[in-house]
């Protein structure tokens, strides 16, 4: 043994350590571990709750008060706003240094139904997308079409995030790509807020319905861009404001503010389903199937006792109007032709699609905005389970130059085929005019109608009032031939009475152009009661029943809940056509 403690041996394997002697005590040590442990466990969760208020505090309180400064709610004060309770962020990608996203998904509860949602935080790098923000929105729409859930989208962005290169635009193709593939599996609903451009715009428009607000602008590029490359002065309400893209059926709904189009999103909720294998949701309700729909009756008695006759217009949303269950419905692109209106409603507590005629517009002619609007409207109910109530009184497809320009004949077809291809529970209403090829591509038995009905006011024929012309040509012909001689003989007359041969001439003149006036009304007269009526349609089996106007609620409700009852709400399966 040296003095050192230790035993230094050749032939020893090792060398052994003989402890000193300590005055620390042991237990103390130990004690002094377990704290420095529990400090670091402390810092640990503090880093964690920190973590988790990052993206609500990420933007700091000066980028929050500048949304709030032009009238935006942040895209937290969004979600909240929509949300029963607080939602369940999916995934939060922040970047390299933390700095919140710029891209907010999440699961969140609407009137107790589960909602995908996504939003873009604007105080976040203007809210651009780069391509993990892309394939974010990828799989939150994958996940809606998995679980059978309604999308919502908040849009708020400048568009591709420029620094991140094409992993911007990879992004949107990410997002474009997916939500393309649900469309028609899931009902989704667009919000437009602030200013968004590029991808921006893209991608809210594959939504079902689109929402936007006044004082806001979409479009694939903005003011500047227009300025440089055509050198056209231009403001944003100009190139892509509401007014504008109501107006094309870009945009669905417009509202005042952001506040009210929130709350359009909760509204359209009520009226659609969760997916295409279900059926929107039955609301009971206190207004009986059976109420009389007696206003309609004095409407038309007006309308139609009143100095034009059958020629005046009629409101028919107030037709719609009456055959609602208290009278509430939901019109859909209402700035946007509005000889035609498409809404929802319910009838007897279940979900109705309306496509009527209105001829207080145009004397409800299909135009080709008209018939695009209407044939959108029909394929999504198509595919969503929604039953269609059409009403149809409408003089025809709008004739001329600038129609045919722009293609009515596509326009039509596009409407023609949305109707053929309809698969819910359909019925048609004939309420007044009902000519040519529009009552033949209008929802009749032969393109696949349930169950059609005509109110006594109706007037079905190939041609309208003009149709005297070949009807009675002849008889026409022979009034028209007989003018001459009558006036003529009328003048000789007039002339033996002392008038001068000018007054003889006008006098002779005025008095057969009178007769041949009285003729023709007679004609007129004689073709509404003998071809412009319903009863050749009954007849030949055309129109099932005469339906008298205040019974028209009770006729239709009946039918449609014998047809829902019989009804498999189910995803579409018929064959893809070619065209939409």
């Amino acid at each position: 043994m040296t003095d050192k403690g230790k035993r230094e041996n050749p032939t020893d394997v090792g060398i052994i350590e003989i402890p000193h002697a300590t005055l620390i005590n042991p237990l103390r040590r130990n004690e002094a571990i377990k704290a420095a442990s529990i400090e670091r466990y402390e810092q640990t969760l503090e880093r964690g709750k920190e973590l988790q208020r990052r993206p609500y505090e990420a933007a700091g309180q000066r980028s929050i008060q500048r949304q709030h400064l032009k009238n935006r709610m942040t895209v937290w004060e969004r979600v909240q706003y929509l949300a029963d309770s607080a939602p369940q962020v999916l995934y939060q990608n922040w970047g390299p240094n933390l700095d919140g996203a710029s891209l907010v998904t999440a699961i969140i509860q609407i009137d107790g139904r589960d909602v995908a949602i996504y939003g873009h935080d604007f105080t976040v790098r203007a809210g651009s997308m780069d391509a993990t923000n892309g394939k974010k929105l990828a799989r939150l729409f994958e996940l809606a079409a998995k679980r059978g859930i309604p999308l919502i989208g908040l849009n708020d962005s400048a568009g591709a995030y420029i620094p991140a290169g094409v992993g911007g635009l990879d992004g949107y193709a990410d997002a474009f790509t997916a939500l393309r593939k649900v469309s028609g599996v899931v009902p989704s609903i667009m919000c437009m807020f602030g200013f968004n451009a590029g991808g921006g715009s893209y991608l809210p428009r594959q939504g079902s319905f689109l929402i936007q607000p006044k004082d806001t602008f979409f479009g694939l590029t903005g003011p500047g861009v227009v300025k440089s490359v055509l050198g056209e002065d231009i403001t944003p309400e100009e190139l892509g404001g509401p007014n504008v893209h109501s107006q094309t059926g870009v945009t669905d709904f417009v509202v005042d503010d952001e506040v009210s189009a929130l709350q359009k999103v909760r509204e359209i909720l009520k009226y659609i389903p969760d997916s295409s294998a279900a059926a929107p949701q039955f609301k009971p309700t206190t207004d009986p199937a059976a109420r009389s729909t007696v206003d309609i009756d004095i409407l038309l008695r007006k309308a139609f006792n009143s100095p034009t006759g059958f020629n005046t217009p009629v409101d028919i949303t107030i037709l719609i109007q009456q055959l609602c269950d208290h009278g509430d419905f939901l019109e859909v692109q209402a700035e946007r032709a509005r000889n035609t209106i498409t809404a929802f409603g319910r009838m007897a507590g279940n979900v109705v699609g309306f496509v009527a005629n209105n001829s207080a517009v145009a004397s409800g002619q299909i135009d080709i905005d008209a018939a695009y609007k209407n044939a959108r409207f029909i394929r999504f109910c198509n595919l969503y389970n929604i039953p269609v109530m059409f009403l149809e009184d409408t003089t025809g497809f709008l004739p001329g130059r600038e129609q045919e320009h722009r293609g009515i004949v596509q326009a039509g077809r596009a409407m023609l085929d949305a109707i053929v291809d309809l698969r819910t529970p359909r019925f048609l209403v004939l309420v007044r005019n009902a000519f040519g090829g529009a009552y033949a591509s209008y929802n009749n038995y032969p393109t696949g109608a349930d169950f059609v009905v005509a109110l006594p006011t109706t007037r079905v024929a190939v041609m309208g009032p003009a149709g005297v012309e070949y009807v009675y040509k002849d008889e026409l012909r022979k009034i028209r031939g007989e003018a001459a001689a009558r006036i003529e003989a009328e003048k000789t007359a007039q002339s033996q009475q002392g008038l001068s041969d000018d007054e003889a001439q006008a006098a002779a003149q005025d008095l057969v152009d009178s007769w041949a006036r009285a003729e023709e009304a007679e004609l007129a007269s004689r073709y509404e009661r003998e071809i412009m009526n319903p009863e050749e349609a009954l007849s030949l089996g055309s129109v099932s029943q005469i339906v008298m106007p205040a019974d028209l609620r009770q006729v239709l409700t009946d039918h449609l809940s014998f047809c829902l009852r019989h009804y498999e709400p189910s995803a579409l399966q018929d064959v893809q056509r070619e065209f939409h």
